[in-house]
């Protein structure tokens, strides 16, 4: 173990790049551990064109691939690879990779949240070819198609409702005979002449070749099939937090996103914090986790000076 640094960043997409970038420039030399997936959910998306600054859209390997040029070009430094451990205990915080130790006196977490999915092969396949994990994002896509949302809580019906914006037909796939989602989010859903339900109903698979073509469904009461003719599948059964690496070392809510302070990106450990979708469930998009890394670079920038004054005066 070599000195201690003034910040490492455990996490590489929007949030984690964008800090990176920002306390590169503040010359705190930052140490980005990257992980083996690095860039967090756009490596998984095609076109990202909601992303401020590029008219024509961008595909989203690319986007992340510049803004880590960006943040390398300002003298951050990555390590491709997964942490494994943390200790938070008492500055300066360890970060293990392996068996490579690294101890900072600032800790930024950046390590997102994952879509959760229905486990079937060709959903992989298709994933940003007709499947897609975020309305906001990929909705623009299918004008004049038909669709279908597998999900029944708050987020399926808020997905489902804002696709009929441009979709033709919305179909939600629900495994249960009524929904979860709370009774106005049920009503709007319901009162939409452009979404039907399927009570009762799970998908098994996917259809097409390099697009969604259709999906197999099966009735969990009857076990009857049947095939569904659709241009996309939305699915919105949830996302979770990746934050077991940070369980019992800092405050997690019950779903196990990190809790920070209101307006802040601290969390529950003084020297400690967190960005973009790993404590956001509520935006989960780029342009927001984005903003909220550079919030945590400055926020750490301020908090070291902080930490250095209170020192020099200690010692004076």
């Amino acid at each position: 173990m070599s000195d201690p640094r003034k910040l490492v960043i455990v996490g590489s997409g929007p949030a984690g790049l964008t800090a990176a970038t920002y306390a590169a420039r503040a010359n705190l030399a930052p140490l980005v551990i990257e992980g083996i997936a690095a860039g967090g959910q756009l490596m998984l998306t095609t076109d990202v064109e909601n992303y401020p600054g590029f008219p024509d859209g961008i595909m989203g390997p690319e986007l992340m691939t510049k803004m880590r040029e960006q943040a390398a070009r300002f003298g951050a430094e990555f390590v491709t690879a997964d942490a494994d451990r943390v200790d938070f205990d008492t500055p300066p915080f360890g970060v293990w990779v392996g068996d490579d130790e690294h101890r900072a006196d600032s800790i930024i977490i950046t390590t997102g949240a994952s879509a959760r999915m229905l486990g079937l092969p060709a959903e992989q396949r298709l994933l940003g070819h007709g499947v897609s994990t975020c309305a906001t994002c990929d909705g623009f896509f299918f004008r004049e198609k038909t669709l279908a949302v597998a999900g029944g809580g708050d987020s399926a019906l808020e997905e489902a409702i804002f696709l009929t914006k441009f979709a033709s037909r919305v179909t939600i796939v629900h495994r249960r005979d009524e929904f979860r989602a709370s009774k106005i989010m049920q009503e709007r859903a319901l009162a939409n002449d452009k979404i039907d339900v399927l009570w009762n109903s799970v998908i098994t698979d996917v259809n097409g070749e390099h697009q969604v073509e259709s999906l197999e469904i099966r009735d969990v009461v009857t076990d009857a099939t049947s095939k569904l003719e659709v241009d996309g599948l939305f699915v919105a059964i949830g996302h979770d937090p990746n934050t077991k690496l940070f369980t019992g070392q800092l405050e997690l809510d019950e779903n196990g996103y990190i809790i920070t302070a209101v307006d802040s990106t601290r969390t529950s450990i003084d020297g400690i914090f967190a960005a973009g979708d790993v404590q956001d469930h509520v935006y989960r998009q780029a342009v927001t986790a984005a903003g909220s890394g550079c919030m945590a670079a400055i926020e750490v920038e301020r908090w070291l000076e902080a930490q250095a004054h209170a020192a020099a005066t200690a010692h004076a």
